[in-house]
């Protein structure tokens, strides 16, 4: 496992741990990032703490479970400048992190196997460069400051 990006820090958290939870959790251990503000909770108090820890600057990105996967997505959606994706693999990770600039990723526990999570994170931990081109787009999901 060769991540281009190590050393950030990750907010993890789930709402039910298993084999899938745990491998990720040593998979980003492993490649080298340290995990900050882990937590085990219901699912919308694990996506409001991980997202608290992102847009906080405390972590540089998040990892988010429960379930289907919607429910922790949305609840870290909640807080101001967290842009969570629901990614069931590799290339929809990628494809959040390069044109939605996303900062949290979130996964289902229903169906998502050890080695498709351990995919999943790995794409969105090692893109990093996010498309000039969709600045304008990124900048207009943003909460409006005059609302």
């Amino acid at each position: 496992m060769v991540w281009q990006h190590l050393g950030m820090r990750v907010a993890f958290g789930t709402d039910e741990s298993n084999e899938m939870t745990e491998a990720v959790r040593a998979a980003l251990e492993t490649a080298g990032h340290t995990l900050v503000d882990p937590v085990e909770a219901t699912w919308p108090e694990v996506g409001r703490r991980v997202g608290q820890a992102v847009a906080s600057g405390r972590a540089d990105r998040g990892v988010v479970c429960c379930w289907t996967g919607t429910g922790v997505s949305i609840a870290a959606n909640k807080v101001p400048g967290v842009r969570a994706a629901l990614c069931p693999d590799a290339e929809t990770a990628r494809g959040a992190r390069r044109w939605n600039d996303a900062n949290v990723v979130a996964m289902g526990l229903r169906l998502t196997s050890v080695a498709l999570a351990i995919e999943i994170v790995e794409a969105f931990m090692a893109t990093n460069e996010v498309d000039p081109d969709e600045d304008a787009n990124i900048a207009a999901v943003e909460p409006d400051p005059l609302s």
